[in-house]
């Protein structure tokens, strides 16, 4: 069901449209009322408003003023104004503020029903339009190349995905039907005269690059190309038929290297640069994705290092300096642990942690050398946050702060293990109490704001402006912190500052009235009886009256 915002600064008026129109006929769920445009603008940012409707003539902010920061700040929501003046140029500026209908009073409630109605079936075909199947796969598909990038630059960064939603995920990319089949990565390191291209111009020749391989190795291969964290192009290759005839496995190697070569003079010849090429040895995907490319890579910085456009197929494991030792591969996955601490992600850093010290614990807790791996990377994470965060590790590691300093938690793996635990709970609470503490100052300087401001504009859109935050966030944040809304809370603060002036000055009523923001006396009486059920002049006659 639709929701509906009545704005009108004649209480009666929006009384009447609330209560006597049937909306729900048409469609609307539940509708909200405001007598001004600013608190129009507060329940906007509270409330899924789908129509407004509202007054042109009203004191302070216009429902023309109105119209447009709709348009600007609610794009979605259709805004319908009511006039009781038949002048073209306010039906003109109403339309180019971006109005979806505009009326004069006084309108029948046929007529508003039936003007409401056919806006809310024009928004609703727009969200249909948007949501549609037909629009989100076009969508999609003008998309895929990029997002197949970035999946495979995710996987081949250590991202790690639910075997289902992986195949689920490819299926979507139009990806070759990877799982559980043998691959080779075809890695391209380009040279002179690319690394000098702008981005512009890089990416247009990584798009080039991509069309040229894709060419020369179908039918025989189906190619994943992507890119790296390095700049290297990665394609990932398989063969499309497995078998590949008479010669099997080794004739299909020589296909791909002559392939590889094609690839390299075709570069050369078309786009006057050269590259190295490397062809990896073959894994299973995608268990063995990262092993693979982390390989290939070794294999390039042991075999080729900064020689220029050669061709190299890796076969087997790369020379490593000592034969065995590995990183922690879990410390270095996707998200890293810095990512996880800037996004407070708690439960996941638990989850990590806890696979790091596993794998730890396969490789041997008596590593000195990968105690230390874990002990830096976790130590330069949380020093990273506390510094991004304008903090002092001190400050907030406490006690665990003095144990890093002196070296104790990696001399052994129980004690690197208690430790990396206990530093993470002091920075989540750390955390928690930072926020809870940034939103009690938020809460005091929004209190002082509408003190010192109650006969000015005390709207959520000032007051946010004022604490330079989002409306929406403010009042969340308020309600989080108080229970109550931002609105009920300025309502108060009118009525309790009313009943003090009525009771302490010798100001009149209309003088009352706009020292706490009412333009309008009349409005203000009507407001100050609903709230204590006495109009001003008989409170203060009540309360001042000698016994």
């Amino acid at each position: 069901m639709a929701e509906l915002l009545i704005v009108d600064d004649e209480l009666h008026v929006v009384q009447r449209l609330a209560n006597l129109v049937p909306w729900a006929s048409i469609g609307i769920g539940r509708v909200h009322t405001a007598q001004s445009a600013y608190e129009a603008l507060e329940l906007l940012a509270e409330h899924p408003v789908d129509i407004v409707l509202s007054d042109i003539r009203m004191p302070g902010m216009t429902g023309l003023d109105l119209a447009e920061r709709l348009q600007a700040g609610w794009p979605k929501t259709r805004c319908i104004l009511l006039s009781g003046f038949a002048e073209f140029e306010y039906a003109k500026e109403a339309m180019v503020r971006g109005t979806a209908d505009y009326l004069l009073k006084p309108v029948k409630d046929e007529e508003l029903l039936a003007t409401v109605e056919r806006v809310l079936r024009r928004l609703q075909a727009e969200w249909a339009q948007v949501l549609s199947q037909e629009r989100a796969l076009r969508t999609l598909r003008e998309n895929l190349p990029q997002l197949r990038g970035t999946l495979l630059t995710e996987l081949l960064q250590g991202r790690r995905y639910a075997r289902e939603g992986l195949v689920n995920r490819m299926r979507m990319l139009e990806l070759p039907a990877l799982l559980g089949e043998p691959f080779t990565l075809l890695l391209v390191r380009m040279e002179d005269p690319f690394p000098s291209y702008d981005a512009h111009s890089l990416a247009l020749l990584e798009y080039a690059i991509a069309n040229m391989a894709e060419e020369l190795f179908a039918p025989q291969f189906e190619l994943w190309p992507g890119r790296d964290a390095h700049g290297y192009l990665v394609f990932v290759l398989k063969a499309a038929d497995s078998s590949y005839g008479e010669g099997g496995e080794s004739e299909m190697l020589r296909q791909l290297e002559r392939t590889a070569a094609k690839l390299q003079q075709a570069i050369r010849t078309y786009l006057k640069g050269t590259v190295t090429i490397l062809l990896s040895r073959w894994g299973t995907f995608p268990d063995e994705l990262l092993p693979v490319y982390d390989n290939t890579l070794t294999a390039l910085r042991q075999r080729i290092g900064s020689e220029p456009e050669l061709l190299l197929t890796v076969h087997g494991e790369a020379e490593l300096p000592l034969a065995g030792v590995s990183p922690i591969a879990s410390l270095y996955e996707l998200p890293t642990l810095t990512q996880l601490l800037e996004a407070g992600q708690w439960s996941a850093l638990e989850e990590r942690t806890s696979r790091i010290f596993e794998e730890l614990r396969r490789i041997g807790t008596e590593s000195e050398e990968h105690l230390l791996e874990v002990f830096f990377t976790v130590s330069s994470a949380a020093t990273q946050l506390a510094h991004k965060n304008g903090r002092l590790l001190s400050e907030l590691a406490g006690g665990v702060y003095e144990k890093l300093l002196k070296g104790t938690p990696y001399r052994s793996f129980h004690q690197l293990q208690e430790w990396t635990a206990d530093l993470l709970v002091r920075l989540q609470r750390s955390s928690e109490e930072e926020a809870k503490d940034s939103r009690k100052r938020i809460i005091q300087q929004v209190h002082q704001f509408v003190e010192q401001h109650l006969a000015d504009d005390v709207s959520l859109q000032a007051i946010a402006s004022y604490v330079y935050l989002h409306p929406v966030y403010v009042s969340k944040i308020y309600k989080l912190e108080t229970g109550e809304n931002l609105s009920d809370y300025v309502y108060r603060v009118r009525m309790d500052k009313a009943a003090q002036l009525l009771l302490n000055s010798q100001e009149k009523i209309y003088e009352i009235a706009a020292r706490i923001g009412y333009q309008r006396a009349h409005s203000f009486i009507h407001v100050f009886k609903k709230h204590t059920g006495l109009t001003p002049q008989e409170y203060r006659d009540k309360h001042l009256s000698p016994c």
